[in-house]
Formats: C-alpha cells, structure tokens, sequence
C-alpha cells in the first residue's frame, strides 16, 4: 500500500523500518471511533462550504458502508496499512475515488488520533465503570447475607478485634465506589475534544471546532491546539487509576486466598473459580485470585511505561507517543478480564461462618472491650489497659480464654469486676455495641449496605 505521504520522499521504506513504525496491528480496535470522528468532520466541512454538501454525504455514506463491513467481517484490516487511519482513508479512496480524499482537509493524522484515543478510552472507561458496578453488586449481596457473621478483624495480620464479615467486605465496596470515581474525575478532563488542531498550530480554513464536539459528546474544545495534540496526561490519568483498582483487588485477592487456606477455611470458591495439582489430588487452588494479584503488576508497569516514555518530550507531537496505545490498551483488557472473573467469584463464593466464629473465639480480641468495661466503671483508660494486659498474659499460662475466666480470678486483678462483665465481653457485645458512624455494629453495617445499594441505584 502506498503510503499517504509519500510524494515527498525517494525511495520506499526498508520492510523492517515499515514494521517498526505501523501500529494498525493494535490501534485497528479504534476503528469505529476513527470513523465516527471522520463523519463528523465531514457534516463540519459541508456545514462551512469547505467541501460541497454532495461530497460530504457520499463520504458519510461510503463510512457507514465501510463500518458495517467491518463489523461483519466482509472488509478485513490491511495489515501492511501504517495505521487505523491511514486504512479508512485508503479504503474510502479506493471507493468513491477522489471525493474520498477530500475527507482529510483541515485536519492532520495528529488531530484524528488524538481524537480517537479520547472516544476509545471514554467508551472503555464507561464499560470499566460498569463492571466495577458488577463486582460492587456481589460483594453487597455477599454482605447481605452474612451481616451477623462474626469473625477476627486483623492488624499486623494478627487478631485484633471482633468485626462482621460484611463489614470487612463493605472496606472493600467503599474502595470500588472511589475508583470510579477516579474514572469519571479522568473522563471529564479527557472528555475536550482536539478535532480541528490539525499537526500543531490550527488550520487557516473557517472550520467549526464546537460543533465537531458537539456532535462526539464533547463537553468543550482543547483551547491551545499545540497542546490539543500533545496532551495524554488523560492516558496516565485513566493508568494510574487502573492501577488503583488492581491494587485494591489485588489485596481482596490476598484475602480470599488466606481464608480459602486450610489454616482459616472462611470461605470456599466454587469449582468453576478454582484449579487442581498434577500430582496432588486433594488440592483445590485459588489460581484466579492469584493471577488476578499477579496481573497487577503488569497494569503498573503499563502505567510505568507511560510516564516514562513522555517525561523528555518536547512539544508537539512526537512519534513516542504512539506508545500510549499498547500500555493503555493492555491495561484496559487486564482490568476488564480481571472484573469480569472477579464478581461471579465472589458472588458463588461460600461463606463457612462457623470457622470465622470460632476463630473469633480464639486470640483475646475481646480484649479492648474489657478494658472499655472497666473505664465505664470509673477507671482511667490506660490503668484498665495495663490490667487487661496483665489478664491476658495469666489466662495464656493457664490455658483460659477471657470468657471462661472465673469471676474470682478477674477479683484478683481489681474489685471492679463482677459477673455482668462475661455478657460485656461476649464476642455479639463486642459487635453489636459499636455504635460509631462507619463501625462494625448492625446499625452502622445496614447503614453501608443501604449506601452501596444507593450508589448502584443511582
């Protein structure tokens, strides 16, 4: 195929160099978005008699045809074609012949690119958006379920506290609602369109840049045409954000792992989410929530590869750029692939409340709530801290767990305790008396569920 512009140049390019340059091979995914913008540029041109209203319908049309071609497989992509761009025009060409070429006034391959990048990423950042709403959904539904289930709340990976189990997975839910947040934060600044900027310094025809963006969902135009088609920061915005969301499934992957392990047996995957050994036949393995944590790192190096590849370039466009594609296209197929099997997981996933109850039984997290028993009877906090720690030590060398603790051993260590303390300490006080905003108390967890509920409705 030749190439668009190839008039000035001798000689073809050497086969290799042509390979290292094309990129139809991974932006060819962007093609009803280059098309959709080609369409609209062409209303623009015959809306200011730039081109004649005959050529502008034959273009349009010849654009639906070439669209519909491609999404059922009558046209296929040219894989000797520079890039996306380069193939449409040639293929209009090759159509309506010389109408065709009158397409690409007043504007450069640097504006049709950046144009299209920004309706790709905010059509996937909407898709994103929509499976984070999925995977939220079955984690709601799972909390629902077990609001009463009463298991050990860790720090340092130790016992802490008593907590419900809903109330760990809400942390979860909290999460997923502020990353998408951080996708419609990110697509309202990528959401300017760069249609009109041409290479670099605008165009001298009377075009109609606002109405272009109105027509493509823009909220407004780029206002400095250099940094229209330089500008990418809304790639790096929308990396760092899916690092985000892989980060924080990453550490509910390394959640479900340790409590699907035989040494906490809290939850069973299902068959359809788990993996057997080659020679171990009584092993059940994790293995999509281990790769979804192990994605995670390819989603950050994406995001590396990103800042990296702009942090020396001049203004205005640079051949680096098109590095953009392959980084964010990358992270946005991990991240889709990751929620997609990421919500169906948790939502067959089985939920063994006995074991997290007896688990709760076991390691003195009821400890600060004895401590708090004392303070309401009069005691400074720290003197009660320092003789629950006291407690805690003597029933480890005897073998006693706070709750079966004769009363006549409590008297001991102070004469404030007396028998109503085994019912302050119980591990459904424990839960049932937190009552602060956000806490793991019944009120509080109905309060989040009925927020995430909310937030999904809306």
């Amino acid at each position: 195929m030749d190439k668009m512009w190839a008039g000035r140049f001798s000689k073809a390019l050497d086969k290799e160099a042509d390979d290292f340059n094309s990129s139809i091979h991974f932006d060819s995914r962007m093609y009803k978005q280059d098309i959709t913008g080609s369409m609209a540029h062409a209303s623009m041109l015959a809306a200011k008699n730039i081109i004649s209203k005959e050529d502008s319908e034959t273009i349009i049309d010849s654009l639906s045809l070439i669209l519909e071609d491609l999404q059922s497989g009558k046209l296929e992509f040219d894989m000797d074609a520079e890039d996306i761009h380069m193939f449409i025009e040639s293929e209009l060409t090759k159509r309506i012949g010389d109408v065709g070429k009158r397409l690409h006034t007043a504007r450069s391959r640097n504006d049709q690119v950046a144009l299209d990048i920004r309706l790709y990423l905010r059509d996937e950042a909407d898709e994103i958006i929509v499976l984070i709403k999925d995977l939220l959904k079955a984690i709601n539904n799972q909390a629902k379920l077990h609001k009463n289930a009463i298991m050990p709340g860790y720090t340092h990976l130790q016992r802490a506290q008593p907590i419900t189990f809903a109330h760990h997975l809400l942390a979860y839910a909290m999460m997923l609602t502020r990353d998408i947040g951080r996708l419609e934060d990110a697509k309202k600044r990528m959401n300017q369109s760069p249609l009109g900027c041409c290479a670099l310094a605008g165009t001298t025809y009377d075009t109609d840049r606002n109405m272009t963006a109105k027509a493509l969902g823009f909220d407004s135009i780029t206002l400095n045409s250099i940094d229209g088609v330089s500008d990418i920061d809304f790639c790096v915005e929308l990396l760092s954000a899916f690092s985000t969301i892989m980060m924080h499934l990453s550490r509910l992957s390394e959640e479900i792992i340790l409590w699907s392990s035989w040494e906490f047996r809290f939850v069973e995957l299902d068959d359809s989410y788990t993996t057997g050994s080659s020679i171990m036949p009584q092993k059940k393995n994790s293995d999509m929530a281990e790769l979804v944590r192990g994605k995670t790192g390819r989603v950050y190096g994406d995001l590396i590869a990103m800042l990296t590849a702009l942090k020396g370039l001049p203004l205005a466009y640079n051949k680096d750029m098109q590095e953009d594609k392959e980084a964010i296209f990358d992270a946005i197929d991990t991240v889709k692939k990751c929620l997609k099997i990421f919500a169906p997981m948790i939502d067959t996933m089985t939920v063994l409340e006995e074991n997290m109850k007896k688990a709760a039984g076991e390691g003195f997290i009821n400890a600060t709530d004895l401590a708090d028993y004392l303070v309401k009877k009069g005691m400074p906090f720290r003197t009660a801290y320092k003789h629950v720690g006291q407690i805690v030590g003597y029933c480890i060398k005897i073998g006693f767990i706070l709750e079966n603790l004769p009363i006549e051993e409590y008297k001991k260590f102070d004469a404030l305790f007396d028998e109503d303390l085994y019912k302050e300490i119980s591990l459904e006080t424990c839960v049932n008396k937190r009552i602060s905003e956000g806490s793991t108390g019944p009120l509080s967890v109905e309060k989040q569920i009925q927020f995430i509920t909310e937030f999904l409705n809306d």
